[in-house]
């Protein structure tokens, strides 16, 4: 009889499962079909963050092509007419696609919801669609740049543009004009979103500027955009079926496109850096840990520039035969647009004297910002004085005043809002170190690029033109360097912020210490923002004394900023209503 011997195995605990993860807007369903069908106001803004770098990496080629053209007098790379469509190409790409949908559509629609304490935005479907207009007229615009190029220059002047140019003019000028839409759709969503659903005791005067820059925005983005819209139109009409609208020859009337035009790209500029203002308040008072300076005087100094923005759309006629009479008065309101800029500038500077400075990189890029923004605006004192236009319009000053205020302004702004946020949208950290190198190279850069500009302007340097003297061949060299430096600035972010999606420490709800309602949610923020709605006690930036938007007190600053004394704040009383009382604090 033979015996089974049988072996007995030990017996394991196996690992206990680690917790599921919190539900969030990214992990509550990963089916492609759940992003493209989504009327979440955070994936949308994903969307388009997705979308929009897309079009500044083809921008920034554009530029660079146009760069690198120029390293020799009679140019280095490309013939005359690719130059032509590079600089097109750079300014529809950059223009249309980034600088006017990137802060609005991008940190709008994922932001504006949560500051005010809402779940959603107003139209959470027409939100959707405002992203798929935007991606049908970017397409036509990208086909028209890929099949042949657009070499009208950005702002399309007639008759070049309706009779001479052989290039793709029509699907270029219509993906500018399908996009307008989107710009419709987005603006008229937040401002009803701002309007009628902020949460109990968000007053008018308890908004975050962020929401008041936006508010400012949406209004221009409503009343401007039909008029370059009908302009738009009118171009493809004499184009294609030659009707004399524009073209003198034919009986049109060219400077009546520079006046429809301009009446729209004017207030886009503002468009444009308008948004970039709000975020530069939100991130001067969370890393000075200071209560904003003059309030009122900031929320409605916004509300001022998108006014005033309207009426001076024709000094960039000056040269083109307006009457003299007309030239003095929008000469006059061009000087007039600069001062609630500059209130802007004044209360931001007096929010940092004496604050807890701390200088991670959104507080980097934000310091960008005040400081270029305010040369572009000082130049641009030169091209609203009638004399000195004369001398400068058309030439590579333009060029620099321009993109001090745009790239200087607005991108720096832009960058300075992906970094404060970014742990609320992720959920994940990005290098401290590597952010503040880049902010650094990025501002470096950016001198080195656009200051040679200035001289070179000075001296009479056409711009757009592919060639130029030899006397001016240093400067060049020296602007097209600048250029490499501030493209290496621009990677270094995708590289380390792509990295913290998978490597980076998690966040916490709050790593700024900031006052704001959206920093009262998790990191990344649940499908519906707010468990239950909050309510508002109190301004939106009362770091002095230490609390939140509902009162509570804040966790320890950035860095080693935590809030200060209120004592050094007491000559500076906060105008959006009374502070919680200190039981309700402590409670």
């Amino acid at each position: 009889m033979s015996a089974t011997t049988v072996w007995a195995t030990p017996t394991t605990t196996p690992p206990p499962e680690p917790p599921p993860a919190e539900p969030n807007y990214l992990n509550h369903n990963y089916s492609i079909w759940s992003w493209l069908l989504t009327t979440d106001h955070k994936r949308i803004g994903i969307l388009y963050l997705i979308s929009i770098t897309l079009f500044f990496v083809g921008g920034g080629i554009a530029a660079g092509v146009v760069r690198l053209n120029l390293l020799a007098p009679n140019g280095a790379i490309v013939t005359e007419d690719v130059y032509n469509r590079a600089f097109t190409a750079h300014g529809v790409l950059m223009l249309f696609f980034f600088l006017i949908p990137a802060v609005p559509a991008v940190f709008g629609n994922f932001f504006i919801p949560m500051m005010i304490g809402a779940k959603d935005l107003a139209f959470p479907k027409l939100n959707l669609a405002s992203w798929y207009v935007f991606m049908i007229g970017a397409a036509c615009a990208a086909w028209s740049v890929l099949v042949g190029g657009i070499d009208t220059g950005w702002t399309l002047y007639p008759p070049y543009s309706t009779r001479a140019s052989q290039a793709s003019v029509i699907p270029g000028v219509l993906g500018a004009f399908i996009s307008g839409f989107s710009s419709i759709m987005t603006g008229l969503n937040i401002m009803v979103t701002i309007h009628k659903m902020r949460a109990p005791g968000l007053t008018w005067n308890r908004l975050p500027l962020f929401v008041w820059a936006l508010y400012a925005t949406s209004l221009i983005q409503l009343l401007a955009t039909p008029v370059v819209a009908i302009s738009l139109v009118l171009i493809m009409v004499e184009r294609a079926w030659g009707v004399g609208i524009f073209d003198p020859s034919i009986g049109g009337d060219p400077l009546l496109f520079q006046h429809l035009f301009w009446f729209y790209s004017h207030p886009a500029v503002y468009i444009m850096i308008l948004p970039g203002m709000g975020v530069v308040s939100e991130v001067i008072t969370c890393f000075s840990r200071k209560n904003i300076f003059g309030y009122a005087a900031v929320a409605w100094s916004s509300m001022g520039i998108a006014v005033v923005g309207f009426l001076l759309w024709a000094h960039h006629m000056f040269v083109a035969g307006i009457s003299f009479y007309a030239a003095l008065l929008f000469s006059f309101l061009s000087m007039l647009v600069a001062v609630p800029s500059a209130i802007k500038v004044f209360n931001w500077t007096a929010t940092l004297y004496r604050g807890s400075i701390t200088f991670q990189a959104p507080m980097i890029f934000s310091l960008g910002f005040i400081f270029l923004f305010t040369i572009g605006g000082l130049t641009g004192l030169y091209l609203a004085t009638l004399g000195t236009d004369i001398h400068l319009h058309d030439t590579y000053f333009v060029v620099a005043h321009f993109h001090f205020v745009m790239v200087g302004g607005m991108v720096m702004a832009y960058f300075a809002a992906l970094h404060y946020w970014w742990p609320k949208m992720f959920g994940r950290m990005y290098s401290d170190w590597w952010s503040r190198v880049a902010a650094m190279i990025i501002i470096v850069g950016f001198f080195l690029t656009f200051i040679p500009q200035f001289v070179m302007g000075y001296h009479g340097m056409p711009r757009r033109y592919p060639n130029y003297p030899a006397e001016l061949h240093i400067l060049n060299v020296m602007s097209t360097a600048g250029s490499s430096i501030l493209g290496l600035g621009y990677l270094l972010p995708a590289i380390y912020l792509t990295v913290s999606l998978f490597n980076g420490p998690k966040a916490g709800s709050n790593p700024w210490s900031a006052t704001g309602l959206e920093w009262q949610t998790p990191s990344p923020p649940s499908i519906h923002n707010f468990e239950e709605t909050p309510v508002v006690v109190c301004g939106p930036y009362e770091y002095a004394i230490g609390v939140d938007q509902m009162g509570r007190p804040l966790p320890e600053g950035p860095g080693e900023g935590g809030p200060i004394d209120p004592a050094s704040h007491a000559g500076h009383p906060y105008p959006a209503g009374p502070a919680p009382k200190e039981t309700e604090v402590v409670g």
